[in-house]
């Protein structure tokens, strides 16, 4: 769920700014599952632009506090979240950890990075939802370890109707500074993208796992 429309939109506008979010219709990326797809998402490439990391870490922490107020601890999900989060925490002057998306297999074999107690409240911080797959196994090795998981904040979801379906039949909250909605909103009211181009994006949102089969 996207708490604020200008917020969706501004966030939006930043991603595409600095090529964060590419969309080439016409040339389809391939995604690692083997999906084709019209768009691609890597927000790490926001760490490296200040004032939009500002921007973006300052609304999320803003976020986090309306929803949640004060969680004891600030959970990134590895690795992409990771950059994001920690500043956050920071923001928010709270301790920050990590999960992996499993256990390391040497040393003390962690799949949570740093200091956590039993029955400690958290907020997950994620920078993008696909499936929510990998999203929500972080919640559940939170879980584990006895964490009180209060939600998700994440800088953009593709809006796929199975990731609602995950978070809801998991009863993880689910909360997004934007969407695939408003990005191509965006896209077209800057004429980022033309008009041809926003049908092909619309299409393949309808049916992305089946798109150019």
């Amino acid at each position: 769920m996207v708490l604020d429309k200008n917020t969706a939109k501004k966030t939006a506008e930043l991603l595409l700014q600095i090529n964060a979010i590419k969309l080439k219709p016409e040339n389809p990326f391939i995604w690692a599952s083997g999906w084709k797809s019209p768009i691609y998402c890597d927000n790490r490439i926001l760490l490296s632009y200040p004032i939009i990391r500002n921007y973006v870490r300052e609304e999320m922490a803003k976020q986090v506090e309306s929803l949640y107020g004060q969680p004891d601890v600030i959970a990134g999900v590895a690795t992409g979240a990771i950059g994001i989060g920690a500043l956050v925490a920071d923001t928010m002057g709270l301790p920050f950890i990590y999960v992996r998306p499993e256990p390391k297999s040497h040393g003390r074999q962690n799949q949570i990075e740093g200091q956590l107690e039993a029955n400690q409240t958290v907020v997950v911080i994620e920078d993008l939802i696909s499936t929510g797959k990998s999203s929500l196994n972080a919640v559940k090795a939170l879980e584990k370890a006895d964490a009180n998981v209060k939600g998700m904040l994440a800088i953009f979801t593709y809006s796929f109707d199975t990731a609602k379906e995950n978070f809801e039949k998991s009863e993880v909250e689910l909360h997004t500074l934007s969407s695939y909605e408003h990005l191509i909103e965006q896209a077209s009211e800057t004429g980022y993208i033309k008009e041809e181009q926003l049908r092909t994006l619309t299409e393949w949102r309808i049916n992305p796992s089946k798109w150019l089969q």
